[in-house]
């Protein structure tokens, strides 16, 4: 009996996984473990293990096919088994899905798949899955491009490429990506229907300057984002309303404080996840940033790196950006937006004077938090930025 491979749902929300890359080939030796194929998600790129030893048939989804999770993508054959193979058209096994597999034995469901001639092999045009994607979405003919042509660079997916493949009279609009596409689609969900209110903070950053200074002999890099998510982590333990999210028409609240890290990446804003920020040091933290934030640049985290988060935080001030305003990442009630830290003069004691100063922007879901209780959240939030540099927990 074959082990079916199917595209697993990785996450609450999922509906489809689109396949990047298969690791072995059709009619090819695989052992239980070791890497398969990669699928990507609407979140991240995972890597899938063979769950059984054999060889692989029946392979029905290939480099940027779309397939709902639960769908049948391949098997797995004993070696003795695969003489035995009854041949279904692909089109037929291609629709089977875990739940048809209940009503009929798998070798009735069975379609040995043709692997490519060698030639079509040697002429195919040496492209990444990530520019067959784009070449797919731009409607561009991969074997048109010659090694030689000025538009070769799409091959290594480059976007500089694509836009080079413009002037030879391709479309030069650019077409978003799967991450940008949801993140869109997201944050248009969340502008229409969460009614929005923004309060803002200017707080004196000089004991947040010295507490990054205490800590320059870390093994880990410490940043100012380290320090504001481990004092939010505190405020929040403090307010309940901050940590709740709106779900079906009710308001849950929280008890762990998992925080959202917005991160830029070459697809798009992604939020991965700490957890318990309150029960970690600030260099526990930092180390797990760091791993969460490279992770999420190269595309290799999981979904479960992706959720859980009960507040978001937006750095933007490494990018000389003073202040902002973000929009909540639903369902969570409130993201607060960073900006740089910047010398500025500000009244002391009734006198002029420099001082080093930083912005805080709090968005909040007003279905969720009222203005007094945001006010109280970052007005305490402010003052232990201000007066206390100890770390919390």
């Amino acid at each position: 009996m074959p082990k079916n491979v199917i595209m697993p749902a990785l996450g609450v929300a999922q509906e489809t996984g689109r396949v990047l890359k298969w690791l072995k080939t059709n009619s090819e030796q695989v052992i239980e473990g070791e890497l398969l194929l990669e699928i990507e998600t609407d979140k991240a790129t995972v890597e899938l293990d063979a769950p059984a030893s054999g060889i692989l048939r029946d392979v029905t989804a290939f480099a940027g096919d779309e397939v709902p999770v639960g769908t049948i993508i391949a098997r797995i054959w004993a070696a003795e088994d695969t003489a035995n193979i009854e041949e279904k058209p692909a089109a037929e096994f291609a629709q089977t899905s875990v739940s048809d597999l209940s009503r009929q034995p798998p070798s009735t469901a069975t379609h040995v798949h043709t692997t490519p001639s060698s030639d079509s092999i040697r002429n195919r045009v040496p492209a990444s899955p990530k520019a067959r994607r784009l070449a797919s979405e731009r409607k561009i003919d991969l074997n048109s491009l010659a090694p030689s042509d000025s538009r070769s660079p799409l091959i290594a997916s480059t976007l500089p490429g694509v836009d080079r493949s413009a002037s030879q009279g391709l479309t030069s609009s650019r077409t978003p990506g799967r991450i940008w596409r949801i993140m869109a689609e997201r944050m248009e969900e969340a502008w229409k229907n969460i009614p929005h209110f923004y309060l803002v903070r200017e707080l004196d950053a000089s004991n947040l300057i010295a507490w990054r200074e205490s800590l320059r002999s870390s093994p880990h890099q410490i940043t100012y984002t380290d320090l504001i998510v481990k004092k939010v982590a505190g405020c929040l333990l403090e307010h309940p309303y901050l940590r709740s999210e709106w779900k079906s028409g009710e308001v849950q609240q929280h008890d762990e404080i998992n925080i959202g890290i917005a991160v830029a990446t070459d697809d798009g804003p992604v939020v991965p996840v700490i957890r318990n920020v309150d029960k970690i040091t600030t260099e526990e933290f930092a180390k797990r940033r760091k791993q969460l934030v490279e992770g999420a640049q190269a595309g290799k985290l999981t979904p479960q790196e992706f959720s859980g988060g009960i507040f978001t935080i937006s750095n933007l001030g490494m990018y000389g950006v003073d202040f902002f305003q973000a929009i909540v990442n639903p369902p969570q009630a409130a993201i607060l937006a960073v900006g740089r830290i910047a010398p500025r003069v500000v009244p002391v004691k009734d006198q002029p004077a420099v001082r080093y100063m930083i912005t805080l922007g709090l968005t909040c879901d007003h279905r969720l938090v009222d203005g007094t209780r945001a006010a109280r959240f970052l007005g305490d939030l402010a003052r232990s930025l201000e007066q206390d540099r100890t770390e919390q927990g």
